[in-house]
């Protein structure tokens, strides 16, 4: 009698205007913009969301000249961030920008090919998706992505930029055999 490996894999994904989602946007966009200007820069800037402020700190190593606080409310006003009311406003929120060098025993490490104090990265690659990503992420990141068009294109107006989507799916011998249960938590404005 053959013994079956079962078992259920559960994967969350955020829509834009998830707070960590823009904090990483935000980041993102700051590092993007040093290392078109240098491809030598060193980043390592973190962002912080609360009602109404952002805050970016870190450090950055470069000869790029960069206005961060254009960079963020840029990115705020691109996921939604428009109205205070409901979250905040890209025109009117505070900012907090905390930015220094990277100090030297960092940039040391970093000069001798290692990736200096940042990170560590877990993922692989399969087959159980056109995107090479597990099932349960790649079905979280379409739906995520459908509930920001449908936010943008006026089907779902009332909805906020801010949401949540979980997939879980069930597998047998390490195959994904059918989705268990989709959970969808998304912010809504009064109507």
């Amino acid at each position: 009698m053959k013994k079956y490996k079962h078992y259920y894999l559960t994967s969350e994904s955020v829509t834009e205007g998830h707070p960590d989602k823009v904090c990483d946007f935000i980041s993102d966009s700051i590092l993007d913009a040093c290392l078109e200007q240098d491809k030598e820069s060193r980043v390592a800037v973190e962002t912080f969301i609360s009602k109404d402020k952002v805050v970016v700190a870190g450090q950055i190593t470069s000869n790029a000249k960069i206005n961060i606080e254009n960079i963020l409310r840029e990115r705020l006003k691109e996921v939604g961030y428009t109205d205070s009311s409901i979250n905040m406003d890209y025109k009117t929120c505070k900012v907090d920008i905390n930015i220094t060098k990277q100090s030297n025993d960092i940039a040391i490490g970093v000069n001798d090919g290692g990736a200096g104090d940042q990170g560590i990265m877990f993922g692989y690659a399969t087959d159980e998706s056109e995107d090479y990503m597990p099932y349960p992420i790649s079905v979280a990141h379409k739906l995520s992505k459908r509930l920001a068009e449908v936010r943008k294109n006026g089907e779902m107006p009332y909805l906020k930029s801010d949401g949540k989507v979980q997939v879980t799916v069930e597998y047998v011998n390490d195959a994904p055999i059918r989705i268990d249960t989709i959970l969808i938590y998304e912010e809504r404005r009064n109507r």
